[in-house]
Parts: C-alpha cells; structure tokens; sequence
C-alpha cells in the first residue's frame, strides 16, 4: 500500500563559491527562532522514466532512492505552486512497484519505464525551528553530481539550496526565507526540480514544447482552441492517478474534463479537422459513460442518503437505513469496478495517445488562423441555435415523460454552450463569460429537475425490492412524491433562467 503527503518546497541556485558551507541568517524570520544541525546525507537515486521523457515532460518523476531517512520508492505529481504530490511505496523491489506503475499510466501512455539518470546528492540539513524546538521547515544545501543513464547522455554538477516546509506548515514562511536568501544574492533556480536539471544538461531529448504550432497566427482561433484543448488534456492526465487512488471528487472532475474535450472538439469543427478528432470524442464520450457509472450513484446516493435524514422520524418506517445500504455497497462496487476497467483497456491508451498527438501536430483547418471575434462568436451563435430549438420545444410540452425527456435533450444543448463560451472566454472576454454564467444556469436547472426524475425511478426500484421482502415501503413513497414535487419546481424555474440566456447570445452582445 502506498502513503502519500504533500511537499511544499522551492529550490536556489548556489554558486560554485558558497560550496554547500553558506548559510544565512534566518533566525526572526517569521516564527524562526533558531537553526539546528540536521547532518549530513549521502543520498543515491536512480529516476525512471520513458525513452521519451514523458514523465519528465508532464512535471512527475519516479525514483529509487538508496541513504538518507526516506530511501525506496517515490512518485512524485505536480500540484499547483510549490507543492507536488510525493507518493512512497511500503515495498522495495528492484523493478518499478506495480502500485507506481499504474499512477504513471496516463502520462507514460503504456510505454515501459527505464532508468534514465542517476543523481547522486552530498546533503547538509538544517532544521528551522520556533522558540519550542517545533520543525518549520528543513533548509538543505546539496552537492548534485548527475549522471546520464541514456546512450547521449553525459555528465553534471552543480550546487543548489532546498528548503522545504514541514506539515502543514505556514506557506508564507517561504517568502519570507526568499526575501532573506535575494538580499544575500541568491536566486531562485531555473529549474523546478534535479531531474529536469540533470536531464536538461546531460541529454539534448529534454526539450519543451511550443505553446503554439506553426499554422497558427498570434491570437488567432486555433490559438485559442488549441490552447484550451492542451490545458484540459493535461488536467485529463493529472486526474488520472486521483481517479485510481479514490480521492475526493476525482471521477467527478475527469468526467466533467472529459465532456469539456469532447464539447470543445465538437463546437469548433471549423478549426480543427473532425476526420481527426471525431475518433477522439468518440472515445471522450466512452471514458464519461463509464466514469458516469460511479460518479451518478455518488450523486443519488447522497441525494437520498440526505432525503432519508431529513425526515422527521415517523416517516421512516422500516429497515429503511439499511436497505438504503445494501443498495449503496452493490451499486458502488459496480460502479467502481467500470471504473477501474476502463482506466486499465486499450482505448483508454488509445485515447490519451490520440490527444497527445492532437496537441503536438494539431489538424488545422483554414479558420484556425482567422480571427477569434469572428471563428468563434460563430460558433457560439450555432450552439445557442441548438439550444434554443430544444429549450423552446420543451417549454411548449406539457408536464410529462416527453417533457422530460425533451428538458434533459436541452439540457445537453446547455451544456455545449456552456463549455463553447468557457473556451472562448480567454479571446472574447466578459461577453464570453456571461453567456457561460447563464448557459450554466439553464443547465443547473433543467440538471436539478432531471436528477429528481432519475431519483424518482431509483426510488421506485428500492421500494419495489423492499415491498418484495416484506417491508414497509410507506418511506419510500414519500421520498418519491417529494422528488416528483422538487422536480416540478425546477421546471417552474426554467423559463426564466433561459430568458436570461437570449440577450447574452446576440451576435452584437459577444463582439462588444
């Protein structure tokens, strides 16, 4: 098993002259009271990696490190800021852990990982404590010598100060080290990490790639398409170990990216080829339905889980808890068991594959290079098109199956235009902005009432099964009959949210 903790740290470029002795003055800094001797390590590390450098690439980086208090295995994944993610395995075989192995999937897209380059570190530490003796941070100064493991590789040395905080500790006592460490000369480092360093300097494959490729003028359609398809293909790939590991929120967050790729690839077909990227949202559709497996059931069963605990206590009548249980395990199993196989098949490499290529030699179409006031707003007036021909259709039905059926169909349209604008948002602005605050607007009302429509079949369906094995299923009943009430009432909402949208979707309106 796997144990995972958050490291907050930023790292100094040391010259050859400071060796690893300098030290500066920190006492005062914040609650630092008092700098102690931590000694001296000799840590070895051996980073795993694809001959390509796609972990490197993606700001991971897969080790096994020999000395020091933490030598084995270790995963590390970027977060936002100075933070990364640094999983350890409890087990310490000479191949890459399996347990690793499968958090690296997404980014290594199914190549086999290899030795590429090993970092060898003389370590001095330095413990930053308060006035009671409590760890704040470690401050390090490292001599790096970095060897290539690669048939191009060569060699590297070099110095560098590492300070990092303990715990939970106070983020803001970084800043004020850095402030201490620039008025004595030092800098931050170019690089985030050794192994960019050592790769950077020791082979020529580490190379980064262009924000923009050739075909596309600055600040053009495809600029902006395309810079929104990379960023939401990178969170696809940095949710994928969350996804796997079961954290909070994690399928939510890859389906919803997942409709964000595929509706993206959808609106602008005018910039990129759909020969290209039909096949891709195929399979972005394919990877949400089976995320939407475990990620509806987290929805219903909370929704009734919370319905439940909202009764006053004679309405529940019955083993109501426990049935509510039953069917929570069996569900969530299945659930979580589509989930797994879908991350582990073939098109799921398939897919990640297809968007790396995506990124890396976009098809572009003749618009890609047109301007975005006009590429774009285009779009979006076909997308508010559709929308509108659905919502109105559903309006005009009378309360029902079809009407339901007709909200939910419009629901989807919403969600289009929704995610259209949010990609357009960073060439259009406000104007952009606004018909995505409203489009989802449109969409958390007609969702709301579809989610008790759904609620109200799988309310039917437990009480059902309760009433075959002799209980009451009076609970049941009035979960349901509130379910068809909240349903109604959203229904009652919708006009007027979609009122909002008209004005926000005038051709004048998206060009101000």
């Amino acid at each position: 098993m796997a144990k995972s903790k958050r490291e907050t740290e930023r790292k100094y470029a040391a010259t050859a002259a400071d060796g690893v002795s300098w030290l500066p003055d920190l006492t005062g800094v914040r609650s630092v009271a008092s700098l102690a001797e931590g000694g001296v390590e000799e840590l070895d590390a051996v980073y795993y990696d694809t001959d390509d450098l796609r972990l490197t690439r993606t700001g991971a980086s897969l080790r096994r490190r020999t000395g020091g208090t933490d030598a084995g295995w270790h995963l590390k994944l970027p977060l936002p800021g100075d933070s990364r993610e640094e999983i350890r395995s409890t087990s310490s075989p000479e191949d890459v852990p399996e347990e690793l192995r499968v958090l690296t999937v997404s980014r290594t897209r199914g190549a086999p990982l290899r030795p590429v380059v090993r970092i060898r570190t003389t370590r001095s530490g330095h413990r930053l404590q308060d006035a009671e003796g409590n760890l704040l941070a470690e401050l390090s100064m490292d001599a790096v010598h970095a060897e290539s493991l690669l048939d191009t590789g060569g060699h590297a040395v070099w110095s560098e100060m590492e300070v990092e905080l303990a715990d939970d500790g106070d983020p803001s006592l970084l800043d004020g080290v850095e402030k201490v460490l620039r008025k004595n000369g030092v800098e931050r480092a170019h690089s985030p990490s050794k192994v960019v360093r050592a790769l950077t300097e020791t082979t020529p494959l580490l190379k980064r790639t262009p924000d923009a490729p050739a075909g596309t003028a600055a600040k053009s359609a495809g600029d902006h398409v395309l810079a929104y398809v990379r960023r939401m293909a990178a969170d696809l790939t940095d949710l994928d170990p969350a996804v796997r590991r079961e954290a909070d929120d994690a399928v939510h967050q890859m389906r919803t990216t997942a409709r964000r790729l595929r509706n993206c690839l959808r609106s602008y077909r005018s910039v990129l080829d759909r020969e290209v990227t039909d096949p891709i949202r195929q399979d972005l559709r394919w990877l949400a339905q089976e995320l939407g497996a475990e990620r509806d059931h987290e929805v219903l069963h909370e929704r009734l889980a919370s319905g439940v605990r909202e009764l006053p206590g004679e309405q529940v009548l019955g083993p109501v808890t426990a049935r509510l249980q039953v069917w929570d395990v069996t569900q969530r199993a299945e659930g979580r068991r589509r989930t797994l196989d879908a991350l582990a098949s073939p098109r799921y490499l398939k897919l990640l594959n297809g968007l790396a290529a995506l990124g890396e030699a976009p098809p572009l179409r003749a618009k890609a290079a047109g301007k975005p006031e006009k590429v774009l707003v285009k779009a979006l007036l076909k997308e508010y098109g559709r929308l509108a021909r659905r919502m109105e259709r559903a309006l005009a039905m009378p309360s029902g199956p079809e009407r339901d059926a007709a909200i939910h169909h419009a629901r989807k349209a919403a969600k289009r235009l929704r995610y259209a604008a949010e990609a357009a948002r960073p060439a259009l602005g406000k104007p952009a902005n606004r018909l995505r605050r409203r489009a989802k607007a449109v969409q958390q009302v007609s969702g709301a009432q579809h989610d008790g429509v759904v609620t109200r079949d799988a309310v039917l369906r437990i009480a059902l099964a309760a009433q075959a094995a002799g209980e009451s299923a009076f609970t049941w009943g009035v979960l349901h009959g509130e379910e068809r009430a909240a349903a109604r009432t959203r229904e009652d909402q919708l006009p007027q949210a979609w009122a909002r949208v008209r004005p926000a979707a005038r051709r004048k309106a998206l060009r101000r």
